[in-house]
């Protein structure tokens, strides 16, 4: 069992180009749903609801608006840069099964939500945790998820009727896939590459980076009988 996690952690890719467009069935949906539910919220607030999009027109709308800010970011980019970021795919809109938008009520649960008096953003961090739980369990099932970033937030609101206080937070493009790639996309063509956990760990204070060995010692202390 602890061998089959780790395998879905490997597993899961943001996917764009592999969906078939097959169906996804009711439970299998139901199942997805219910892992994003059971995430851990701030205060038990549970602030995400989950916006369930299969309408191509809709989706027809949303791909026109993603492509429109494409450009916008193409255009801000240097040459190579921009030459680099031609050959990749940022959404599979049309392609998926449907989409499922995530999204953030700061209200629920207010006012003194537990938890979060020190941290505003407490809540937002829980829906990316419902969002993770989703994204696992659709790797588990054989589904692809990939996440769609290039959008306005009003644009989302305005086509999806989200009210103007509600954060919509992702559009996940949902449904099964040819294949999931070994490696990330942007790994493949050269984007960014991952860079390795002793660059991202650290010990005691920030910067000072040591590998995890140090805080678990091989030889057992010996312990003193006087």
């Amino acid at each position: 069992m602890t061998e089959a996690f780790y395998d879905v952690l490997r597993r899961r890719r943001d996917v764009r180009a592999e969906f078939t467009g097959e169906p996804v069935p009711a439970d299998v949906l139901t199942r997805v749903l219910e892992a994003a539910h059971s995430a851990p919220s701030v205060g038990l607030t549970q602030p995400w609801d989950f916006v369930l999009v299969p309408d191509r027109g809709t989706r027809e709308a949303f791909r026109e608006h993603v492509l429109a800010e494409r450009e916008v970011f193409a255009d801000s980019l240097d040459e190579d840069r921009a030459a680099v970021f031609e050959r990749i795919k940022i959404e599979g809109i049309l392609e998926s099964s449907l989409g499922i938008v995530v999204t953030y009520d700061p209200a629920r649960g207010a006012p003194g939500v537990l938890g979060r008096h020190a941290i505003a953003d407490a809540g937002l961090y829980s829906v990316c945790l419902a969002i993770q739980n989703l994204w696992l369990a659709a790797t588990a099932e054989g589904l692809g998820v990939g996440w769609v970033s290039f959008y306005r937030e009003d644009f989302l609101r305005g086509l999806l009727g989200i009210p103007d206080a509600v954060r919509p937070v992702a559009w996940l493009c949902v449904g099964p896939v040819s294949r999931l790639h070994e490696t990330p996309d942007l790994e493949r063509h050269g984007w960014r590459f991952r860079r390795p956990l002793a660059a991202a760990t650290h010990l005691g204070r920030f910067g000072e980076q040591a590998g995890v060995h140090n805080l678990c010692p091989t030889e057992p202390e010996e312990t003193s009988t006087h």
